[in-house]
């Protein structure tokens, strides 16, 4: 029997419902599973793997002598392929093109879809003959001659077209450890365009990718080089749903798991696993467990969406280990990526449209670093030696998780549920807990507010201390497997999956909210009733605290939020809150000193100058500096250092201008 005729065996055998619904609802793509082909007939699957052109166009054949009611063309798409057929982008080569593959990756960039010629018809002026021409390259192509001898002049009389769409893929961050990722064209047509697929093969997304391996031609001057390049012609396309499918967890790895969750001391094991060469910081450590972990995002009844991710900001002294949390974080949670402020551009971390010739002629929409590792960590080191723009182009991807864009002919939504640490270096060289951190690190203030945590690293002199840190690092370098991570990072990548996949809601029972509820409450009002109130807390740490109490409950593999977990949630924010936060003039927590870096004390001295400046001022004159001290002297016992302080701020906001040296004048 012929292949053709075992084709169409199989597919009445198998499929011939399916035919028959396909064309009733007007459909035009058969998906069949290569695993049924493969038991039905072992030789024509393996022809499908190394012939699949040919193999194709013999299934094509079949459905055509299948007495099926009338339908439009029906495209035959394969999926399930064998796992010898599994191959990593950086792993393809000559020997493999014009064979069937699977790729995973992650989408890099797209083009947008538009239709093409694949089949142009010419008419011979001559002898009235029609003439189909196969299109394959940029340019429309006529035909050489005719049967009748004519070589030009002929007549296009019709044009067939289908919708095409390029994309590049990326190789999956979890399987490029200390590599760069593969990289490689794809190109989809016909019904891999629909509005629904587009969707879900928009840059960020990550997809399963089943085609043939093709060669491209490079073209230098406009002159065909020897060398090729390839891509792969999509034969089925589909969604990645589960982002940590490689780390695969075996039932000794489940049962580790569990013991580890049921540890009473497992958040003391999770911390000491964080850069354990580095000595201290337990706190900080614990903050950025429970990041790692994150919290569960929720979608309320009128739309709208609370993010689960936790964002933290470190800044403080030179040499105590930023650089290095960042990195080894990031190398250990699935999708983690590092990147450093001074090498980013706010395209190249959140999304960019750049002009492509090569492949579609036309504008393609890039995703960056946060869009790439959506459902992941990145780690931004130098923070503040961003590019400003670029920092604010961060705020709807930290706060919305999604990061929008409308350039060219462009306009998409990417998706960026990305959990950002990010580390910055203090102004001054070294941390000042007497000035605020708005102060000391160049951050618009906005963007400093949607980090739920803060933390500063200091380097303080300590004799006890400075022993055990000086002792810390002379037996990291005499016994290195003394400071081995409690919890290895093979098996920690695993413990992050595992809860990620299984604690997906938590519930939050009563006793819990009224800790959680009390807390904000009690800080919230700890100053009511003084001359000068101060707010010690917002909406915004509640909602963190929520966050972190989540995360806490994941760790133990708990979907049910205990007291202890907002304890522990609460414990961190109060340590947050008592590094960054606290006022030494008034010795009061202030949550604008974080936030603002203005402190309530701060916004009344400014609003007691701009009220003298007022009074001074009559109509259009401009009032003197030195009145102005000795005013503020008087009436509000203010020195002078910090009338002059609040002047030059008073300057740079624009309230004020400097008519001529020494006198002042409102806008």
């Amino acid at each position: 029997m012929d292949v053709k005729a075992r084709f169409e065996e199989f597919l009445k055998s198998n499929y011939y419902n399916d035919l028959l619904q396909l064309c009733k609802e007007g459909k035009t793509s058969l998906v069949i599973d290569f695993s049924l082909l493969d038991r039905f007939d072992p030789m024509v699957a393996d022809q499908l793997l190394e012939e699949p052109e040919k193999t194709l166009d013999e299934f094509q054949d079949a459905i055509n002598n299948i007495d099926l009611p009338e339908y439009a063309e029906i495209t035959v798409r394969v999926r399930n392929l064998p796992e010898r057929r599994n191959i990593r982008i950086r792993n393809l080569r000559a020997k493999h093109l014009d064979k069937f593959f699977c790729i995973d990756g992650i989408v890099k960039s797209a083009s947008e879809v538009k239709p093409q010629v694949y089949l142009a018809v010419y008419k011979c002026p001559d002898c009235g003959s029609l003439i189909e021409v196969e299109q394959t390259g940029k340019i429309m192509r006529a035909p050489n001659f005719c049967e009748c001898g004519r070589r030009s002049g002929f007549q296009l009389v019709e044009k067939k077209m289908v919708d095409v769409r390029w994309l590049r893929v990326n190789e999956p961050f979890e399987i490029t450890t200390g590599e760069r990722p593969g990289e490689i064209a794809v190109f989809l047509k016909g019904d891999l365009t629909t509005p629904e697929i587009q969707r879900k093969t928009d840059p960020g997304n990550r997809i399963k990718i089943i085609g043939i391996v093709k060669e491209l031609p490079i073209r230098i001057s406009g002159r065909e080089s020897t060398k090729r390049d390839i891509y792969i012609n999509t034969n089925y396309v589909e969604p990645s749903d589960i982002e940590y499918e490689e780390l695969e967890i075996t039932e000794e790895d489940e049962k580790k798991i569990k013991e580890l969750a049921e540890d009473p001391k497992i958040f003391e094991k999770l911390s000491s696993s964080i850069a354990p060469t580095i000595y201290g910081f337990e706190e900080i450590k614990e903050a950025i467990v429970m990041q790692m972990f994150g919290g569960v995002p929720h979608k309320m009844p009128d739309g709208t969406r609370v993010r689960g991710n936790i964002h933290i900001l470190i800044t403080g002294d030179p040499g105590t280990g930023k650089s290095q949390i960042l990195k080894l974080v990031s190398d250990v949670i699935p999708r983690g990526k590092y990147v450093s402020g001074k090498g980013v551009t706010g395209a190249g971390l959140t999304a960019s449209v750049r002009k492509e010739e090569e492949l579609s002629g036309g504008w393609v929409l890039e995703a960056g670093a946060l869009v790439l590792a959506n459902k992941g960590l990145i780690s931004i080191d130098e923070f503040d030696k961003m590019n400003k723009d670029d920092q604010i182009a961060m705020h709807e991807a930290m706060s919305l998780e999604t990061i929008s864009i409308a350039k060219a002919s462009i306009t998409a939504t990417l998706p960026s549920q990305t959990a950002v640490l990010a580390a910055a270096n203090p102004k001054f060289g070294r941390f000042d807990p007497m000035r605020s951190i708005i102060e000391q690190i160049q951050i618009p203030e906005t963007l400093m507010s949607r980090f739920d945590l803060k933390f500063a690293l200091r380097d303080l002199p300590d004799r006890a201390r400075d022993d055990h840190l000086a002792e810390h690092i002379l037996t990291s370098r005499i016994s290195p497997e003394t400071v081995l991570p409690i919890i290895p990072p093979s098996l920690l990548r695993k413990y992050l999956a595992y809860a990620k996949m299984r604690c997906t809601e938590m519930k939050l029972t009563k006793e819990t909210s009224k800790v959680l509820k009390d807390f904000y409450v009690d800080m919230r009002n700890r100053y009511a009733g003084e001359e000068l109130t101060p707010v010690s807390i917002t909406l915004r740490q509640y909602e963190a605290l929520l966050r972190m109490a989540e995360a806490s409950a994941k760790i133990r593999l708990d979907n049910k939020i205990t007291v202890e977990d907002a304890q522990r949630a609460i414990k961190i924010m109060k340590f947050s809150l008592r590094q960054l936060g606290y006022e030494p003039e008034t010795g009061k927590i202030d949550i604008d000193r974080i936030e603002s870096g203005i402190t309530t004390s701060q916004r009344s001295r400014i609003r007691a100058v701009l009220e003298i400046i007022d009074a001074l001022q009559e109509g259009e004159k401009e009032v003197s500096v030195e009145d102005v001290k000795a005013s503020a002297s008087e009436t509000r016992g203010m020195s002078d250092a910090d009338v002059i302080e609040i002047i030059d701020r008073l300057k740079r906001d624009g309230t004020i201008f400097e008519p001529r040296a020494g006198y002042i004048r409102r806008v």
